[in-house]
């Protein structure tokens, strides 16, 4: 059996992603992200599956652990997040004062915070903060989380989908050791990689030339600090097609001359939300 680690705890909107991705794995809880990756690095047989980025609130803040254990991406998945309101059973809307919930999702349901007068509490993930309510059996307090987490930790779903925008989408990337990369075919295919540039004026634009000249679409491009430096960078880049299509070939031919460090992270099917507008 195949083993799937993801950061927090059960019931977290990584373990609903991971039940999605791959039902008959056996799905592990972390304290960490570097931990996920520590152990996806060991491990045979195991992936990581791990929020690249939110179409509300933007970057999880992963790449420093991306650059780091360079991981080889499978395949991407996007989860429709929908957030409730959670608490003791028989509790209601007006018994709660105080909510509890990761940075983000407080975040993602400010309108509904704000409107009710609830007092913000951040903790490090959402399914840790409904299992840390239900052990505390308070009506006042409540916590934002799954539904998932709702029937795990034996919680009352006081108000469902309480997040500010309803086509909240958060990114999952699945990764691990083992290289694998789909056969080249008529599919969408994304390519994903990161580059170091070497120092010189304009090296960033006179990089991505090639991609222009030949067509090719950058769907991501994100910098990140070198450890211990300001001035050094390296680059996190998603592109539209698969690297054995000449147009590709030819565009990282081009980046590769203005490249200190280049790596291919993964070549992966697009998912097909990519192609709705949810």
């Amino acid at each position: 059996m195949s083993k799937i680690f993801f950061q927090g705890t059960y019931g977290a909107y990584s373990h609903l992603a991971s039940l999605a991705i791959d039902p008959k794995a056996e799905i592990i809880p972390c304290k960490t992200f570097d931990e996920c990756f520590l152990n996806a690095s060991n491990e045979k047989n195991s992936k990581i599956v791990i929020p690249e980025s939110n179409r509300i609130t933007g970057n999880i803040g992963i790449e420093y652990l991306v650059f780091k254990y360079r991981l080889n991406i499978y395949s991407e998945y996007f989860l429709k997040i929908e957030h409730n309101l959670l608490g003791q059973k028989g509790a209601k809307l007006a018994d709660v004062k105080n909510v509890f919930s990761h940075a983000q999702a407080l975040s993602q349901c400010s309108k509904f915070i704000k409107k009710n007068n609830l007092i913000e509490h951040i903790r490090a993930d959402t399914a840790g903060s409904a299992e840390m309510i239900s052990k505390n059996k308070k009506k006042d307090e409540a916590a934002i989380a799954s539904t998932l987490s709702a029937k795990t930790y034996g919680l009352e779903i006081i108000q469902k989908n309480i997040e500010n925008e309803s086509g909240n989408l958060t990114r999952f990337l699945v990764m691990g050791k083992d290289l694998i990369q789909p056969e080249f075919t008529n599919k969408q295919f994304i390519t994903s990689f990161l580059f170091k540039l070497k120092s010189k004026p304009a090296a960033l634009y006179q990089s991505l030339g090639g991609f222009a000249i030949n067509g090719v679409n950058l769907t991501k491009l994100q910098s990140y600090p070198e450890k211990n430096s300001f001035d050094s960078f390296f680059f996190l880049c998603d592109l539209d097609g698969h690297i054995e299509d000449k147009k590709v070939q030819k565009s990282l031919e081009e980046l590769g001359l203005h490249c200190q460090d280049f790596h291919v992270l993964g070549v992966f099917e697009a998912d097909p939300v990519r192609k709705k507008n949810v």
